[in-house]
């Protein structure tokens, strides 16, 4: 509806219809947290078999004992079990216990106060960046605010990061150590990087020796749908261009078994891990080797991972699609709302213009939760007020068809008062 085509007395009418819809939703007393890429408890329940054998599972593989020291790098059936995962060799994966987002931090610690591989430590630098695709994992660009790495945005494209300009800043500048990537069923868009991305960013000029590409591949197996998207191995190009060393790659089973439970992963050049290793012996002995072989046991192999991811997808899937379908049944043809439409991951990334906050503020005033507005951005500065995060995977399909109601009326409400405030200036 193009609203400017009104006058102020229709547009404060329909102001007031909106708003009077917006507050009897809220009377319900809906409480719908959108705000986070959550599992949903129905997912775990499809896991729990894992516990219910862990009396049975052999805790001596390879005869060193799980239950005991020893084997920082984590087993080596878990070692082989992410190389599979990830397109590695055992030898080229270290697992540790359930956060991703832990290792990624710690591999960033370290570079900071020790420095890489002979290279000066960043601490010690006048100054350290990271490119920084937006919109994007607001997580990545909080680790960067707490070592106080400067974070430059580059937009985020269809088929991955403008690599015109990513190529352009890290050939000339050295003070670019690194990119943070999702390059499957990227948070929060849903995209999946491009082959041609891909290579671009394993063969492109760097000025920094110690440059590294952060390849958080959080969602490498969580398709929405049978034919799951391929993601083109990173790893392949970068060992034909000699540039392996380049990139660190995190995975965990945060969303295939437990997400406060699980195990993760790293994965980079075997001198990279020996050096990552050395450093985290210092912190800690070993990780959880129990849960480590009790994941094996259960997730056996990546063919049979498929067929748990093919049972979480049948929980997610309807709600994505409810989301898509009311929003295309409201919203269609408009430019003032745009939306992805993702074949995996956790998010559906929302566009509007000049009034992401409002809506979002709307939308809590009665009980549904977003995350906040410009958290997509480095340092939250989303310049065009449009972007909003959808995470629909916790609600039930009630409770998401409750949000998505809360969402529309928002939307029109913040649209109606943007156009208002323009005639009366």
């Amino acid at each position: 509806m193009d609203y400017s085509k009104f006058s102020k007395q229709e547009l404060e009418e329909m102001l007031k219809i909106a708003q009077k819809e917006l507050s009897k939703i809220g009377k319900r007393g809906i409480s719908v947290d959108m705000s986070r890429g959550r599992p949903a408890n129905d997912q775990f329940e499809t896991v729990m078999p894992m516990l219910e054998d862990a009396a049975a599972y052999n805790y001596t593989l390879g005869g060193a004992d799980a239950r005991n020291y020893g084997g920082l790098g984590g087993i080596r059936q878990a070692r082989e079990l992410f190389g599979e995962l990830l397109g590695l060799r055992a030898e080229n994966v270290i697992v540790g216990d359930g956060s991703s987002l832990d290792l990624m931090y710690t591999a960033v610690a370290f570079a900071m106060q020790f420095g890489l591989r002979g290279e000066t430590p960043w601490k010690d630098l006048n100054k350290v960046k990271f490119v920084c695709p937006a919109p994007g994992y607001d997580r990545h660009f909080a680790i960067c605010e707490e070592f106080g790495i400067e974070m430059i945005t580059v937009p985020m494209l269809e088929d991955g990061p403008d690599m015109d300009t990513v190529e352009s800043l890290v050939e000339d500048d050295p003070s670019i150590k690194g990119i943070w990537c999702v390059p499957k069923y990227s948070n929060p868009t849903g995209i999946v990087y491009s082959d041609k991305v891909v290579e671009r960013l394993a063969t492109m000029k760097t000025a920094a020796k110690d440059f590294r590409i952060f390849w958080d591949n959080s969602y490498v197996i969580h398709g929405l749908y049978d034919n799951n998207d391929k993601l083109k191995n990173i790893f392949d190009v970068a060992r034909k261009a000699g540039t392996f060393d380049r990139i660190y790659t995190f995975t965990s089973t945060s969303k295939i078994t437990f997400a406060g439970a699980g195990v993760a992963c790293m994965g980079a050049s075997e001198e990279n891990l020996v050096e990552f290793l050395k450093h985290l012996s210092i912190r800690e002995i070993c990780p959880n080797k129990v849960n480590q072989v009790m994941h094996v046991a259960f997730l056996k192999n990546v063919d049979n991972i498929k067929k748990i991811m093919a049972e979480h997808a049948k929980l997610l899937r309807p709600k994505f699609e409810l989301v898509i379908s009311r929003l295309t049944a409201e919203f269609a043809g408009d430019d003032f709302v745009k939306w992805t439409n993702p074949r995996g991951g956790y998010f559906i990334s929302l566009d509007v213009r000049r009034c992401a906050k409002r809506i979002i503020e709307l939308a809590k005033t009665v009980g549904v939760v977003f995350t906040p507005a410009g958290s997509t951005f480095p340092y939250h500065i989303d310049d065009g007020d449009s972007n909003i995060r959808i995470a629909p995977s916790v609600p039930s399909l009630e409770e998401l068809s409750n949000a998505i109601d809360v969402l529309i009326l928002a939307i029109k409400i913040a649209r109606i008062e943007l156009v208002l405030k323009k005639l009366y200036e």
